[in-house]
């Protein structure tokens, strides 16, 4: 984009000049339903951004026949896998085209900074769907060896009708983690984003069918979780369900199959990362800043936020003190503002369980070295300073909670046997780092990590080719990769013998 269209006023002015979709998508048309409706406040400013159709019981009724009738007697399955590549190719293109007004309704629903917005979850959406396109006709089947008379196929077939429930963390990126490969294998999909941030996913149902998707194919419903998730998780004509947010709610998931149809139910829950800084880190200096950006990043607001700052003792004076210095030089603003770098968290309930754990913490001894209160940073939003805790012992509230939002917890070790304990004793199991410069440190610690990705010497590094998803209660299966398409495909054996 160039600088001329990128700066403060130009999105102000896209802002007052934005009508948002408000009607949900199902079946290639708009759809008010039973004309219920709830409002979408901006944790911006806490003005009301729409009022959004909403979906009890008949409607996901209908975008599930949708998808079913489309599954079962549309051309979308049938198609040669290279057809159903280029209309992906087509929908990639749409939201290219439709960039910055996708980005907009991300940062108003959200409260992410436009910058990130524009510039990392457009990015992430975008190459979602062109990887996958590329991928779709590039699966084989295979004939393994079997006795002269007979031959054997292993096919994979697509499953048929998929519920993708998503967070309003990152709404299109995390929704085109879901949708992309499940469309590419043959698979229909009812998508429900969350009811903070429906706004984006109802213009990428109607780019969907822009892009000439058939009727159906995919469907966009907006509801809370109460009524609508439930709605889905329990609809018979489901086959898979593919949920990213909290463990609790994963749970009610579970349920809803074993009270259902046995659904397959895929899962992506919750965090609390560990951190690991060693003494002959590479470099400190990064080892620190990196530490910062990435607990910060998305206001804190991310399952793989590293919540958990574990640093060699001999180091932990330097180590903490850079981020501190770090957390108090965050420009922390209006996210219409490209120059902003940690926008509003996700409305008034978000600053309220944020700060009851920084109440936990202080209450609990852990030392609060900067942040933990409210900011006033645009009338009416919902801002928070990046908060940040020292003295923080294992069994501490926010060393064992998901915060999910920019607080920081620092624990201290001294031997390489306390660090890993350290870091998995926790329920969850959905990332790590480790930091240093020894290759045998590297592969041992990495290894010993009960978690689903770990990084060194780095953080939040990756690409679409590596699957993504956590241990333990962080959940199963995998996003991302060519693994992800099996959460969406079956496997069938057909034995032919003569």
């Amino acid at each position: 984009m160039p600088d001329s269209d990128n700066d403060h006023g130009t999105w102000l002015r896209r802002a007052e000049r934005w009508v948002p979709s408000t009607r949900h998508r199902i079946a290639g048309a708009d759809e008010d339903g039973s004309g219920a409706s709830f409002r979408v406040r901006s944790p911006r400013d806490g003005r009301e951004l729409a009022v959004v159709a909403d979906a009890g019981e008949p409607e996901i009724d209908r975008a599930v026949h949708a998808a079913r009738r489309a599954f079962d007697a549309g051309p979308w399955p049938r198609l040669p896998p290279a057809a159903r590549g280029q209309a992906l190719l087509r929908l990639a293109d749409l939201i290219e085209e439709h960039r910055c007004e996708l980005a907009l309704a991300v940062s108003l629903e959200n409260g992410k900074p436009i910058s990130e917005a524009y510039g990392v979850e457009l990015r992430a959406a975008i190459a979602t769907f062109r990887w996958y396109g590329q991928l779709a006709d590039k699966l084989h089947d295979t004939s393994p060896h079997t006795d002269p008379g007979a031959l054997a196929l292993v096919t994979r077939e697509p499953t048929g009708v998929v519920g993708a429930v998503v967070p309003w963390n990152f709404p299109l990126s995390l929704a085109s983690w879901k949708l992309a490969p499940a469309l590419a294998a043959g698979c229909t999909a009812v998508l429900k984003p969350s009811e903070l941030t429906p706004l984006s996913s109802l213009l990428l149902g109607r780019l969907a069918d822009e892009s000439g998707l058939p009727p159906g194919v995919l469907n966009v419903v907006a509801g809370d979780g109460p009524v609508a998730g439930r709605a889905l998780g329990l609809h018979p004509g489901v086959d898979v369900l593919a949920f990213t947010g909290s463990t609790a709610v994963g749970r009610h998931f579970l349920r809803y199959a074993a009270d259902s149809n046995l659904k397959r139910v895929w899962l992506e829950l919750g965090g609390k990362s560990p951190n690991i800084v060693l003494p002959d880190a590479p470099d400190l200096e990064t080892a620190a800043a990196t530490a910062a950006w990435a607990v910060f990043f998305n206001q804190g607001e991310m399952c793989t936020a590293p919540s958990r700052l574990l640093v060699h003792s001999s180091v932990a004076e330097r180590i903490v003190d850079t981020v501190v210095g770090r957390a108090r030089a965050l420009r922390v603003g209006d996210p219409l503002d490209p120059a902003t770098e940690m926008g509003a968290v996700a409305g008034e309930a978000r600053v309220r369980a944020v700060l009851g754990h920084v109440r936990a913490g202080q209450e609990a001894g852990a030392r609060l070295r900067t942040g933990g209160a409210r900011l006033d940073r645009v009338p009416g939003g919902s801002y928070l300073e990046p908060t940040v805790f020292d003295r923080v012992t294992p069994d501490m509230r926010i060393a064992r909670e998901e915060v999910f939002g920019p607080v920081l917890s620092v624990l201290t070790f001294d031997t390489e046997e306390e660090a890993v304990a350290l870091a998995n004793d926790t329920e969850y199991g959905l990332a790590a780092a480790v930091w240093t410069a020894d290759l045998g440190t590297a592969h041992r610690l990495s290894r010993a990590l009960r978690a689903g990705t770990v990084w060194v010497n780095c953080y939040e590094e990756g690409g679409l080719s590596v699957p993504f998803g956590g241990y333990k209660q962080s959940g199963n299966g995998r996003d991302k990769s060519v693994h992800a398409l099996e959460k969406y495909t079956e496997l069938k054996t057909t034995w032919m013998q003569w």
